[in-house]
């Protein structure tokens, strides 16, 4: 039996009212607070870090859009415009296997300052949620708890972007999880500096990489629609192969392997997606070991690298990222939830808040939208059961596995993002429920805002 302690009743002081809170600054979070605030609602922005951007500036996941290819047709609205406004601040560079830039995650740090800014968006950082305030089954708003203490901050209503489902799942609506087996792996990320661009190049294109290679002889398994399988990958797995034969890598360790983002003229190797871990991110034990194992790993690749992949050879760390990778975790139980029909069948819908390419990645399986395929996003999906007062955004939005491969992606977390802010700050203007705005009100003002809804 677990030991238990009592804590003490205590009062905490309402530091910040606000029409719309959200809660992380993920793509999800950062676009529905900028969506909200352009729609007139005075918004809050809640992040647990010093810095906004979740994945992208966090975790140093940079390949914004890179599935992108010249037939598909891809989401428009905020998360087209992170790409735009890092391209004209000087904070992305051309990715590699696409028709896109990366996000450089340091320098979007920046830009995600000035966006929030410029909104008007009040920031909180440096605040992590622990508890709803309840009323019944409405929120009423959060606790948080930072190096003031705690405090609380009340609002009319909440996006729950947290990446988890906190929010939701704490104040009572139902959530699930699939067994930490069956989730999609969690990342460490990293870059590396000192990488002589020309040769690393000249290597790659001496010994091109397709899709059709991640599922060769390692311990993934993907399958494609095939039409993927030619086209080039900026992936890496013969260097560490040779590691294994050298001793450098050990034999009980074969996941090393992976992509790579881009490397500049300065030799800054950058988005080595390459240690792969089996962990639940709502476990703090499993985090924590995450970590430090992910760490672990992340030197014996480098140092792989620099034995065996031209151009690395006098390259070193430049940078861990902030935290995890995580892809998988809690997802609502939404009054709609999509499926794996509607993400590789075009599915559409009438409350359809923006769209985006048939591009899926998880779960085994891959497909790259390279002949303009999309499906529609539906309001219903963002909205949990048995809270009122609450909507969610990003990669927790409700479906099944496959479509959660698709919706999980940061595109398409600013595309339900931008749904969820707008919804809150129509809703909070009117006095309305989620459940209760006029789906037209809330197309009307996504299409104002530039959204493709269709």
């Amino acid at each position: 039996m677990t030991r238990q302690i009592i804590e003490p009743s205590r009062t905490i002081d309402v530091i910040h009212e606000t029409e719309v809170l959200v809660i992380g600054s993920g793509p999800g979070g950062l676009a529905a607070a900028l969506a909200s605030a352009r729609a007139g609602a005075k918004t809050t922005l809640v992040e647990r870090y010093g810095c906004f951007g979740g994945n992208i500036t966090q975790v140093g996941v940079e390949g914004f859009a890179w599935y992108r290819h010249p037939a598909t047709i891809d989401s428009e609205g905020i998360g087209r415009e992170f790409e735009d406004r890092a391209k004209a601040m000087g904070a992305a560079l051309p990715e590699p296997q696409s028709i896109s830039h990366a996000l450089d995650a340091e320098a979007f740090k920046y830009v995600a300052d000035c966006l929030v800014v410029e909104a008007g968006v009040v920031p909180m950082l440096h605040r992590l949620f622990v508890a709803p305030i309840m009323e019944g089954d409405r929120i009423r708003g959060v606790i948080v708890e930072s190096k003031a203490g705690r405090e609380a901050i009340v609002a009319k209503l909440v996006v729950d972007a947290s990446g988890d489902a906190d929010v939701a799942d704490r104040a009572g609506a139902p959530t699930f999880k699939h067994p930490k087996a069956e989730m999609m792996s969690a990342s460490v990320m990293f870059s590396m500096c000192g990488v002589n661009k020309a040769r690393f190049i000249e290597a790659v294109k001496a010994d091109p990489q397709t899709y059709a290679d991640w599922a060769k002889d390692g311990e993934w398994s993907v399958s494609t629609s095939g039409k993927e399988d030619a086209l080039f990958s900026p992936f890496l797995r013969r260097p560490f192969e040779q590691a294994h034969k050298a001793g450098i890598l050990p034999d009980n360790l074969k996941t090393i392997a992976g992509t790579w983002g881009t490397v500049s003229d300065q030799g800054d190797l950058t988005y080595l997606n390459m240690v792969h871990m089996s962990l639940d991110g709502t476990d703090p034990d499993d985090l924590t070991r995450g970590e430090i194992e992910g760490r672990r790993q992340a030197m014996l690749a480098v140092e792989a690298l620099k034995n065996f992949m031209p151009g690395c050879e006098q390259a070193k760390l430049r940078n861990f990222g902030m935290t995890l990778g995580i892809r998988d975790t809690r997802k609502i139980d939404a009054a709609c939830n999509l499926t794996e029909a509607d993400v590789r069948g075009e599915g559409r819908f009438a409350d359809s808040i923006g769209i985006f390419p048939e591009f899926i990645d998880g779960y085994g399986m891959l497909i790259i939208p390279t002949t303009g395929r999309y499906f529609q996003v539906p309001y219903r999906a963002l909205l949990p059961k048995g809270v009122r007062g609450l909507i969610v955004a990003g990669r927790t939005i409700g479906g099944d596995k496959i479509s959660h491969a698709a919706v999980r992606n940061m595109m398409c977390c600013a595309v339900s993002g931008q749904g969820a802010g707008v919804a809150a700050a129509i809703g909070a203007r009117i006095g309305k429920d989620f459940d209760e705005v006029d789906i037209g009100a809330i197309q009307a003002e996504l299409r104002r805002q530039g959204v493709r809804i269709d």
